[in-house]
């Protein structure tokens, strides 16, 4: 095999959300885009070298924020999207392993049956034995979305970076809705303070201000182009990068 390219960040954190997950459809879950992330997750583990955690999205199941306007209880809503994500966790962990790639799902909520308890050292073990992480059910807390999840998972595990994967087609962040407005502008490069100031969709108020506090850079990019983690690594111009 000819010498792999250096990546720009050893270790990563890949938040690809529960929408991407589903596919088209954005309901459930579908089993080419499973088949696809999966291989290009073992791509960078086992040809770049690089350490994956991966911090799933629950959308494609349940939003604990619709949920809560329609009535729900609000705590118990996000609890219901806990389980989204693990089902997502469970579901990206079948299609890694039969690919060959050694996996673990921890999970902020004990469930010993069917996943590990997040703990942090262990975690970091895992990487190091050149395992994939994926980290399910959120921080385990109601009122926080995965995307402060994937930030505070990123702070733990010393990652380099947060990588988040869209859906539906936008490849980037934009000054407007790219689906509904022809004249939205993308940015190729993007201030934390910007995105906050702007008000810009991309994550989480929460998450971007823990990312700029810990000094993670974040890289927004559509989930379904064809080996964009790769490219991503390897210094390729893609999506926006948040920094």
């Amino acid at each position: 095999m000819p010498d792999q390219p250096t990546p720009r960040w050893k270790r990563i954190v890949f938040k690809p959300s529960g929408e991407a997950m589903a596919g088209p459809s954005g309901r459930g879950l579908d089993g080419p885009t499973l088949d696809q992330t999966a291989a290009e997750i073992i791509d960078i583990r086992q040809n770049l070298g690089v350490d994956v955690a991966v911090v799933v999205g629950g959308g494609n199941f349940w939003r604990g924020r619709t949920g809560a306007m329609e009535g729900m209880d609000a705590t118990q809503s996000d609890h219901i999207g806990m389980l989204g994500t693990v089902m997502n966790a469970l579901a990206l962990q079948d299609a890694l392993e039969r690919r060959g790639q050694p996996t673990r799902v921890q999970s902020a909520i004990e469930m010993p049956r069917i996943a590990e308890p997040y703990i942090r050292r262990r975690a970091m073990r895992h990487l190091e034995k050149g395992r994939v992480v994926i980290f399910a059910a959120g921080t385990g807390n109601p009122f926080f979305t995965t995307d402060t999840a994937a930030a505070l998972r990123a702070a733990e595990i010393e990652a380099g970076a947060l990588l988040k994967g869209t859906h539906s087609g936008v490849d980037g962040v934009y000054d407007a809705d790219p689906r509904t407005n022809t004249d939205a502008k993308k940015y190729d490069e993007i201030a934390y303070m910007d995105v906050m100031n702007k008000n810009l969709k991309v994550m989480d108020a929460t998450a971007i201000a823990f990312c700029r506090d810990n000094d993670i850079p974040i890289v927004v990019f559509d989930m379904s182009a064809d080996h964009a983690l790769r490219s991503i690594l390897t210094g390729g111009h893609v999506g926006t990068i948040v920094q």
